[in-house]
This record gives C-alpha cells, structure tokens and sequence, in this order.
C-alpha cells in the first residue's frame, strides 16, 4: 500500500472526538485533499500537503518534550515531511519523534492519530496528522539539526510557551491516557 492510500485510509478510519466538530471538518478536508492531488503527501505539492507529528509524552512525570524548531522560532511537537521510505502515516509520525527528540524506544499511543491541525508554513499548508508517542522510562533527549532547544515541560507549563495548537494537543493527549 502506498504512503497516500495508507494516510487516506487512516483518515477514513479514524473517529474524531464528538466534542470538537472542527476535526470532522478537517478530517473531510484532508480525505478531499487527498483525493484530488495524488502528490497531497509530499512537500512539492504547493496547495498543501498531509505531515505526520507526535507529541512526545512522559505520563509518569506529566511532562511533554517539546522542540525549539530552527526555522519557526516556535516551541512545537516533533513533525514535519513525510518521506518517500515512510511505510505508513504512523511510522513517518514515529520516525519524525524519534529524529527529531534523539529519544530511542518511543512507542505510539494505541488507537491512531489524536488530533489533526491545519496550518500554514513557510513551505505551504500543513495539514498535520497528529500522534502522541510515550516515552519510554528514563528517556534522555538529543537535540538535532532541526532544533534550537529541547526542553521536557509540564502540562500547566505548555500554555505559556506554546501556541494553541500545542495547547489543544497536550489537552487531547492528557484526555487519552
């Protein structure tokens, strides 16, 4: 199955909450994309692209991993491109989380995506296909070329770094676990 039919059938699968309207909308939005740009997963296709994210989680210290991202000056989830090799939307979600934190032995949360978040970069829209991936214990972090800091913080800390897309993020996670 290719990247594109696997995203697409994530999408078709996967069950917003019914208390945020807004994700059913967008989860029709990206099934539309995806349907009339059969290069809708890759950077080069200038009306947007699906991206794979994960919120990195320390359940035991009620802490999130966030990145300083280079380009954006943004306290962020790791995410970003898929990549020709990704096998499923999940995995390029997993293997963005693991370059872009240095944590090895991260694991998704059970059940798909948590969320989906539609915005617009430098590069063109982002509609995000949101994860969390739980850290494993003792998880040391690595900064990569694509971050200026990495920082573990608290859940009531996230609203004074982060924008509200991280806000809503670290919410439905908490809502999960």
């Amino acid at each position: 199955m290719s990247l594109h039919a696997d995203a697409a059938r994530v999408l078709k699968e996967w069950a917003p909450p019914v208390a945020a309207p807004d994700q059913e909308q967008l989860r029709l939005a990206y099934l539309e994309h995806l349907a009339g740009h059969p290069d809708g997963m890759w950077k080069s296709c200038g009306e947007g692209h699906i991206t794979a994210s994960a919120l990195v989680v320390d359940p035991a210290h009620g802490t999130v991993l966030l990145t300083l991202h280079r380009k954006l000056r943004m306290w962020l989830q790791m995410g970003g491109h898929c990549e020709p090799a990704d096998p499923a939307l999940a995995g390029a979600a997993l293997r963005e989380a693991t370059e872009e934190s240095g944590v090895t032995g991260l694991a998704l949360l059970p059940g798909g995506p948590v969320r989906l978040d539609r915005h617009l970069t430098p590069c063109a829209w982002h509609l995000d296909v949101q994860y969390a991936a739980i850290a494993p214990p003792g998880a040391v972090e690595a900064i990569s070329d694509e971050s200026l800091d990495l920082r573990w913080f608290r859940y009531d800390e996230v609203p004074s770094v982060a924008d509200e897309s991280v806000v809503r993020l670290v919410a439905r996670v908490r809502e999960l676990l």
